[in-house]
């Protein structure tokens, strides 16, 4: 017996989903090209070795391929690997570009509620020497208009460095082959309390107990500029190259963000790790926030819907002469904003359109499908939305219904009287007005 469905943690996508996807994906586009931005494209395929290594520890959610001459491929995980084998193949040394595509991680769908194996990305990254956080900056100032654009509530972008990590894990006595993992570690804070963390890095990744705690006196910080002065004077930290570089970076951030006006929704956060390995400074997370209920005035996180960061060695990694690119780039996590839209839309109760079609076809009587047909082909012809029911002699009720269900605002009338008079009734399906054209 054949079961019909769709392959696990995949799913079909209907009119009223596409659309309310086509309509996101149009607000995240416009503000793309606002910033002046480029599209390119890239395979679904990739070479294997392309992939391999570049993900830490989700090297194993990649999906494998192998072609008839034994070529070992795989499917994409990101848009970021192949934006960067796409520069060092092309020699691109300067570019400002946007994609948007579909991405496949063999991740297991049942565990994780909107997980797919399949799923679209979008991003905007810019690569190019430049001076200091102001590509970064916007980058942030991208993200906040995306998330104000699409009116999904409160939100904050959080905002750190891998080098102040790297600087913290340094000071802390964590041995540099370590700190890769325990930036995985910590990047679980926002899901887990800190006792948990504290112990995956003692019981399972083979931190001492005292490197741990002192960890955890940095991690657990946030705040804004105050917070990065304050730790430009920590005796510790400041005595650390690394993370002396990316403090004042950040302070150096926060000036232009100033600038922007957007801090008020950006916090410069310890914790914050991002689990990717080819990041090398900024990194920063978009979360959204939800008011529990009246009573509560507490603010909790939905989920990550955007992030990104600073990565200057990838594309280095792919070029013979080891030539760098510095590059930084946000993703806006397009699946995630969909699912809380279309969460809200049902909630509403209102409908959304699937088709754009402005105006029907109709007519009132029996031995008129010619005039339909020469009516319509006019409107097409003339750059119109148009439709028609598909019988020979559809009732005036039908075809007005049709409307309704559908949306489409008018109805283009032509009876024996109109054909005679040489006009058209125009019908305001809603108002039920009419006027002849």
């Amino acid at each position: 017996r054949l079961v019909l469905g769709t392959g696990q943690g995949t799913r079909d996508h209907p009119p009223a989903q596409a659309a309310l996807r086509d309509r996101l994906l149009s607000t995240v586009v416009s503000c793309f090209k606002r910033h002046g931005a480029a599209a390119i494209d890239t395979p679904v395929l990739e070479l294997r070795e392309t992939l391999m290594g570049k993900y830490g520890e989700d090297t194993k959610l990649i999906y494998e391929l192998q072609d008839q001459r034994g070529e070992l491929l795989a499917l994409r995980y990101d848009l970021t690997v192949p934006f960067a084998r796409y520069l060092a193949m092309n020699k691109i040394t300067n570019i400002k570009r946007y994609h948007i595509a579909k991405v496949y991680r063999r991740d297991n769908p049942a565990t994780t509620r909107g997980r797919y194996r399949e799923f679209y990305q979008c991003d905007f990254d810019i690569a190019g020497q430049f001076d200091p956080m102001i590509p970064d900056a916007e980058c942030l100032k991208i993200v906040h208009e995306i998330l104000s654009d699409l009116q999904l509530g409160d939100f904050v972008i959080k905002v750190n460095d891998r080098r102040i990590l790297n600087g913290v894990f340094a000071v802390c006595g964590v041995p540099e082959n370590k700190f890769i993992t325990a930036c995985s570690t910590v990047d679980k804070l926002d899901k887990v309390p800190w006792e948990e963390v504290r112990s995956e890095m003692v019981g399972e990744k083979g931190l001492s107990p005292e490197a741990a705690d002192r960890i955890g006196e940095y991690v657990q910080l946030h705040g804004g500029l105050d917070l990065i002065e304050q730790l430009l004077q920590d005796p510790k930290l400041s005595q650390n190259k690394l993370a002396k570089e990316g403090l004042s970076d950040m302070k150096l951030l926060f000036e232009y963000l100033t600038l922007f006006g957007i801090t008020g929704k950006i916090s410069f956060d310890l914790s914050l790790a991002r689990g990717l390995d080819y990041y090398t400074g900024v990194i920063f997370e978009a979360v959204l926030l939800q008011q529990e209920n009246e009573h509560v005035e507490e603010l909790v996180g939905v989920g990550s819907v955007a992030g990104g960061g600073r990565y200057d060695g990838l594309v280095g990694m792919f070029d013979p002469k080891g030539r760098k690119v510095p590059c930084v780039g946000v993703s806006i996590g397009i699946e995630r904003i969909f699912s809380i839209l279309e969460q809200r839309l049902k909630a509403s109760g209102e409908k959304l359109r699937t088709t754009e079609t402005q105006v029907l076809v109709a007519t009132p009587h029996k031995q008129l499908l010619a005039a339909r047909l020469k009516l319509i082909s006019e409107l097409w012809d003339a750059g119109i939305k148009a439709e028609m029911l598909y019988k020979k002699d559809p009732k005036l009720l039908k075809q007005l219904q049709y409307c309704e269900d559908t949306g489409i605002p008018l109805a283009a009338i032509v009876g024996e009287q109109e054909l005679a008079d040489g006009v058209v009734k125009l019908r305001d399906v809603s108002t039920r007005e009419e006027v002849r054209v």
